[in-house]
């Protein structure tokens, strides 16, 4: 029972997060031959394939919105309200192409966001325009998504890295980074805080942000059943934002709270998570 437990829980959360298609699409991405960007032993392999990710995701939404122009393009062109999960599919699939694909395939997962991105266009309410494919804004959307994936896998990752490391991950994004458009990312720890404190004077939490960050926390499109465990993973999310970020979308911190029982729920949801999602052992004959 417990192994159908595991396999129900483990395919649930796989279609959630890659769609109908996601087995096919996996089978492309790692059964096809060919050169690949990144290694086995590359970081960035390590830090995407981990449950932390669950957190990560969530936090980097939340720290992406504070710019005002990003979370124009998303508010007015995503539709992250009317289509969540397709939307959440699209970006886990282009994760795992740019991360374990072939080259050929990560480059045509590239071309097709740039593609897009040329397309989105207009103005704020105060009248700002926006570009998605602006060096600038991509760069703030890469700062933010590298920085909140790290921090969630440092603390919830199956096997974290060292400083070194983590040095590594950053620049391995940074090659994905490139090939978006983004000018100059940063390469290693020291250069990830540099570019995140560069950005602060452009960031505030306007009406979009923080309607985003209800629809997030407070309202997310899943059954009764499953609010509890996402909202789990919410809160830690919540936690892994820096104080400034939390403080602008006015979401409390209580460091008491996060570190007797957030943090714990947080180590026990990616665990469950992992365990899910990795198939159990193949038995043999006889046992």
């Amino acid at each position: 029972m417990l192994t159908d437990v595991r396999e129900l829980l483990g395919r649930s959360l796989f279609h959630r997060v890659a769609g109908p298609d996601g087995p096919a699409t996996r089978a492309r991405i790692h059964g096809t031959p060919g050169p690949r960007w990144f290694g086995p032993d590359r970081p960035i392999r390590t830090v995407h394939g981990d449950a932390s990710m669950f957190i990560g995701g969530i936090a980097a939404l939340l720290l992406q919105s504070l710019h005002p122009l990003a979370m124009a393009a998303v508010a007015a062109h995503s539709g992250y309200r009317g289509d969540p999960w397709g939307r959440l599919q699209r970006t886990s699939t282009f994760l795992a192409v740019t991360t374990y694909g072939t080259a050929d395939d990560a480059q045509r997962a590239v071309d097709h966001v740039r593609a897009i991105h040329e397309r989105i266009r207009g103005r704020t309410a105060e009248g700002l325009e926006y570009h998605a494919g602006d060096p600038h804004l991509l760069g703030w959307v890469h700062a933010a998504e590298t920085h909140c994936f790290l921090r969630a896998h440092r603390r919830y990752g199956a096997h974290p890295l060292d400083t070194a490391g983590y040095d590594a991950y950053v620049a391995d994004t940074a090659r994905v980074a490139e090939a978006l458009g983004v000018l100059d990312p940063p390469r290693d720890l020291r250069e990830l805080s540099e570019r995140l404190t560069a950005y602060r004077p452009e960031l505030r939490a306007g009406a979009d942000a923080r309607a985003a960050a209800r629809f997030l926390l407070v309202r997310p499109p899943l059954p009764l059943a499953a609010r509890p465990f996402y909202g789990g993973l919410a809160a830690n999310a919540v936690a892994l934002l820096p104080p400034w970020a939390r403080s602008m979308l006015w979401l409390p911190r209580l460091p008491v709270v996060d570190a007797l029982a957030v943090r714990p729920a947080g180590h026990a949801l990616t665990r469950t998570i992992r365990w899910a999602m990795t198939p159990p052992p193949q038995r043999r004959d006889g046992d």
